[in-house]
């Protein structure tokens, strides 16, 4: 229990003991002036009727106020339940629209992937038959050369063997 509950039931009880104790002392009739009228009662039993119906006053007060709470605080849970929903609705909306860009992304960079390689390779094949045009023309060259060069040594060797020895 709380602190302030125990010490409710305290006083409470001291109360009650100190009733208990003057009993007697409570029910002696008194004269009580009522303002319109006067009445002969005995004091003390009225005094703990409005210590009773103040407790009872109080205790509906303390009802009131814990269902109030409680309510209000079962209203907060569903709106905070629902925003809940709103959110996770949104988060996976969120991600669903994240999803598409990166698809859509991933998409563009492959078709650009694709065209870059495209035109690297198209490059390349260009450059591989101008590679190979200029190789057939230097060997066609060197051919001609080689050929030329061994044309002169046939004829240098004919002219060395037609020649008659000086």
């Amino acid at each position: 229990m709380r602190v302030h509950t125990l010490l409710l039931l305290l006083v409470l009880a001291i109360i009650a003991t100190f009733a208990a104790l003057n009993w007697n002392a409570f029910m002696l009739p008194t004269t009580l002036d009522l303002v319109v009228a006067e009445v002969h009662a005995p004091l003390g039993l009225i005094m703990i009727g409005m210590l009773a119906a103040v407790t009872a006053l109080f205790l509906l007060f303390l009802v009131y106020l814990q269902t109030s709470t409680l309510l209000e605080a079962r209203r907060t849970a569903r709106e905070l339940q629902a925003s809940r929903g709103l959110a996770d609705k949104a988060e996976v909306s969120r991600f669903t629209e994240l999803r598409a860009y990166l698809e859509l992304e991933l998409k563009r960079l492959a078709s650009l992937n694709a065209e870059s390689k495209a035109a690297v390779l198209t490059r390349l094949d260009a450059l591989d038959q101008g590679l190979r045009q200029t190789v057939e023309q230097s060997a066609n060259s060197i051919s001609a050369q080689i050929g030329q060069v061994e044309h002169r040594l046939e004829t240098g060797a004919r002219n060395l063997t037609l020649s008659p020895p000086a």
